[in-house]
């Protein structure tokens, strides 16, 4: 791995250990030069050469010499009175002395190195152990952040990092942090709460206009033109009234699972697939189910909405003779039909408001909610929608439980 690809945290651990080992490789070259200084200013002292025995005269053990360092030994002038033996012997013991001190200077010097060296290394080690601790600590608040960052990145704008601590660089970031997400989670709520309301007040008109339609065509023999037309507006009202409760469905999965049961989605998908059997035959289409006991928790309601609305786009998006496969098996609810081929570029568009395949607006039958409805009950429930052209056309949707399938908190 290169050194731009290493973590924060091994970067810091890097740094650490490397000021650790350049502070004491600056430490041992110190006292290298103190202690080589030391030795080379290390004297001798000249009157134990003289004491030693059968070398001074008569006398001599009185004579004070003071101390030189070695490098003055040759210059040094031995006391007189001493036979030519006594002065080659005393010459020869300076020379031995000089030999002495160096090679204990040497000696010194080199174990100061081997031993610095391995405490060195040692220490070099303690510093990246102790750095990685250090490094750990010192990004333990950005850690926080990060997931708080990653739970919100699931909608769930309710979660505040709400760090403690001194008032520092990483405790202005995450309370700028926190109030960005007030900001958003104000104005999404605002958002969801236009959505339902608006809604509610949409419905009102509709049901009366429906109810005035319907009171027209029940009087006796209304002429062909105006029954022609009542049907027809009773068709369009009913639609905006679909748009309406998908809409006020929509917000609602956008807000938090209050009261979440034990639901068996096996049992769901069952009866579902019942009633839309005779749908599918007047479609045409061959309608086939394979279950297996799934358990999550969640909103039942919901959960009903949303395999509906799976087995409804899949039968209503289809060719005569087709066929839509449901499986609920593992944990995972997968629906697959049959139909026009589907490029994997617009899949996703498939998910947003208000889109169908070929526009905005190219269908009298739907809203254009359906798969937004799949996407967003699944995420309040923690999972994961997926959709891939299917093998012979048409889109295969699958809906992925977690383990401990439950909603999520938002």
């Amino acid at each position: 791995m290169t050194p731009h690809r290493w973590t924060v945290r091994a970067r810091l651990t890097a740094i650490y250990g490397g000021l650790f080992l350049l502070a004491g490789a600056a430490l041992l070259a110190i006292t290298y030069l103190l202690l080589s200084q030391a030795l080379n200013n290390q004297g001798i002292d000249q009157t134990r050469v003289y004491a030693l025995p059968g070398v001074a005269p008569a006398g001599a053990e009185t004579i004070e010499v003071p101390t030189r360092p070695a490098e003055e030994l040759a210059s040094v002038v031995p006391p007189t009175g001493l036979t030519d033996d006594q002065r080659l012997d005393i010459e020869s013991r300076w020379v031995l002395a000089q030999d002495l001190q160096r090679d204990f200077r040497q000696a010194t010097l080199s174990s100061l190195l081997r031993q610095g060296s391995i405490a060195l290394a040692g220490v070099a080690l303690v510093g990246i152990c102790l750095g990685w601790v250090t490094a750990g600590r010192t990004l333990r608040p950005i850690q926080q952040i990060t997931e708080t960052a990653q739970r919100v990145a699931d909608r769930n704008l309710h979660e505040r990092i709400g760090l403690t601590g001194p008032r520092d660089e990483l405790r202005r970031l995450a309370d700028t942090f926190d109030d960005m997400l007030a900001r958003l989670d104000a104005a999404f709520d605002s958002q969801r709460r236009f959505v339902a309301n608006a809604s509610h007040e949409l419905r009102t008109p509709l049901a009366i206009n429906r109810t005035l339609i319907e009171v027209a065509l029940s009087r006796p023999d209304p002429p062909a033109e105006v029954r022609q037309l009542g049907e027809t507006m009773l068709a369009v009202n009913a639609r905006h009234e679909k748009l309406i409760d998908g809409l006020l469905l929509l917000a609602r999965t956008e807000q938090e699972l209050t009261d979440p049961v034990p639901v068996d989605l096996t049992q769901i998908t069952d009866r579902l697939t019942a009633a839309a059997r005779s749908e599918a035959t007047a479609a045409g289409v061959t309608l086939t189910v394979t279950t297996e006991p799934v358990a999550t928790t969640g909103d039942p309601v919901l959960l009903e909405r949303l395999v509906q609305n799976l087995l409804r786009n899949a039968i209503a998006y289809n060719v005569a003779g087709g066929r839509v496969d449901v499986a609920c098996l593992a944990g995972r609810l997968t629906v697959t039909n049959t139909g026009p081929e589907i490029a994997g570029y617009e899949i996703p568009r498939l998910f947003e408001p208000f889109q169908r395949l070929t526009d905005r607006v190219g269908s009298a039958h739907g809203t254009g909610l359906g798969l937004s409805i799949v996407r967003s009950v699944a995420r309040a429930h923690g999972a994961e929608v997926s959709a891939a052209p299917g093998p012979e056309g048409g889109l295969t949707v699958t809906v992925t439980f977690p383990p401990d399938a439950g909603p999520s908190r938002r």
